[in-house]
């Protein structure tokens, strides 16, 4: 009597009606097969070039265990084909992948925590959702590396948060500004300092999170990185530099200013025309406290001098901070 062939039982997370990712390898007495077992060890000096014939023969990749398993030097490119291999939720836990070849491979929702990427090519990879705590980057190539706007920890923080878990947020939180710390000083390392720039942004704002929710430290956090994204966004200090100005030219219309002994202020007896003159007025005169060129051929009066002393002191610091950044910036 013929033995009835099952199926390996794996549930891939994004099975839906529409698209459904089933293994169609032979299960073992788990309900498994052996890609997708937990409980079979895979460190054995021949699971390389198993696994690269699985992949070359059109084997499920997604949601395959290969924890601690020796891979150093394994070609995981889909050669002359438009899209990489599928590793989605993949288990690569410790894994030895010293040396890969990982090109435009997609290792969405996979764990690659405390794996050995060093000396790797994961140029073009899709690392969104994955989990890259304690990976060692170094030597390993990753431009255009798509990591998403969150990595994983952040989105188990804020889940931590609205369970009322504190410590959790805060555990996830320290993970995740480790991840981007790792990140960062191997984009340093590797010349990609827009990255770089971008990943010492996630890495204090990940600091930030942790602190209490209104003490000051987290507060003037806040306004730096508002300011200028820690020194990694100068547009940011143009952008609020022209809002200062706006801001306060409008205060300027309504509390009126001084013009050759003439005290001048928007007024509903005024024209619209008239009313709109004295507002570009006010904005000439904002730009030229703003930054602290003072004509003198408008003054400030009443309300309008306590205004004009705050814009031209955030004036002279934004202006020295947008320099300082912006060379920041040029010079890397």
């Amino acid at each position: 009597m013929n033995k009835i062939k099952l199926l390996c039982q794996y549930q891939d997370p994004d099975c839906t009606k529409q698209q459904a990712f089933c293994c169609q390898e032979e299960a073992n007495d788990s309900g498994f097969c052996y890609w997708h077992d937990q409980a079979i060890d895979k460190s054995g000096i021949d699971i390389k070039q198993r696994l690269e014939d699985y992949a070359q023969a059109g084997g499920m990749l997604r949601g395959i265990i290969l924890t601690r398993a020796n891979l150093q030097g394994v070609d995981l490119v889909n050669h002359n084909k438009k899209f990489g291999y599928d590793f989605s939720y993949a288990d690569l836990y410790h894994t030895n992948l010293k040396s890969a070849h990982m090109f435009n491979i997609n290792l969405q929702n996979a764990s690659l925590m405390k794996a050995d990427l060093r000396d790797s090519n994961l140029n073009c990879a899709n690392l969104e959702g994955t989990n890259m705590l304690g990976v060692k980057w170094t030597g390993s190539k990753f431009e255009n590396v798509n990591i998403g706007n969150k990595i994983k920890q952040e989105y188990d923080a804020k889940a931590a948060l609205l369970a009322k878990d504190e410590q959790a947020n805060v555990d996830y939180l320290e993970q995740a500004e480790e991840i981007y710390r790792d990140l960062r000083k191997h984009a340093e390392h590797e010349g990609i300092f827009t990255l770089s720039g971008y990943f010492i942004q996630k890495e204090l704002t990940m600091r930030r999170l942790q602190l209490p929710r209104y003490c000051m430290k987290r507060t003037i956090s806040k306004v730096v990185d508002i300011f200028c994204g820690y020194g990694e966004a100068p547009l940011r200090i143009i952008g609020l530099s022209i809002a200062i100005i706006f801001i306060c030219a409008i205060i300027y219309t309504f509390t009126g200013l001084s013009y050759n002994g003439n005290i001048q202020s928007a007024s509903s007896n005024l024209s619209t025309q008239e009313n709109f003159s004295f507002f570009l007025s006010s904005l000439y005169y904002s730009v030229v406290t703003f930054t602290t060129l003072g004509y003198g051929d408008f003054t400030p009066v009443g309300v309008s001098r306590a205004i004009a002393a705050i814009e031209a002191f955030t004036g002279s610091f934004t202006i020295a901070l947008f320099v300082v950044v912006f060379v920041k910036k040029m010079t890397r």
